[in-house]
């Protein structure tokens, strides 16, 4: 009888039918960066707290058609503090791309031409800045990987270079986030 109901657990989980906790999409990024709600976490949230975060992008996806996980996890911390009951007016993020993940800031039509296919991170990156976030691209990057500024998604910064982008917002308070 142990061995039956330890199998449904395992299943359950498995498949996602029991009553165990699951992911959830939203609240400010709707089809992007599901997090798990953690329930009476011992470190509590202040949710009285503006959070500033800025996220140094610089790896992406080797294959063309995926989405940047490390894009995503802007998302996911909108969300999970969202979902925590942080206001979204506390939540700001910035995004300073550069490097291997230059390609994930241009336009569909400059993504089709380079690598025969859409960008698959153009809808992320639109709603990461539809909901109030910074996208700031390296210019040095820019021009080392040949991507002009007509590439580049529709609200996307161009800056100097990602070095001064992260030094000029760690002085305005935002917490540098590293994967």
């Amino acid at each position: 009888m142990k061995i039956k109901y330890v199998f449904t657990i395992i299943i359950g989980v498995m498949i996602g039918n029991t009553g165990f906790s699951q992911k959830k999409q939203g609240p400010i990024i709707k089809e992007y960066g599901k997090v798990w709600a953690i329930e009476n976490p011992d470190f509590k949230i202040n949710i009285a707290k503006e959070y500033r975060a800025v996220f140094d992008i610089m790896k992406s996806a080797e294959n063309h058609q995926s989405i940047n996980a490390s894009i995503e996890t802007a998302a996911r911390f909108l969300n999970m503090h969202a979902q925590s009951g942080v206001p979204a007016k506390n939540l700001k993020i910035a995004l300073v791309v550069h490097n291997a993940a230059s390609k994930d800031v241009i336009s569909n039509e400059a993504y089709q031409k380079k690598y025969g296919t859409d960008n698959p991170n153009k809808k992320l990156i639109e709603a990461l800045i539809e909901a109030g976030g910074q996208v700031i691209f390296c210019g040095q990057s820019s021009l080392s990987r040949g991507f002009d500024r007509e590439d580049l998604i529709d609200g996307v910064q161009l800056s100097l270079s990602a070095m001064t982008a992260l030094v000029q917002l760690q002085d305005e308070n935002y917490r540098l986030i590293k994967f």
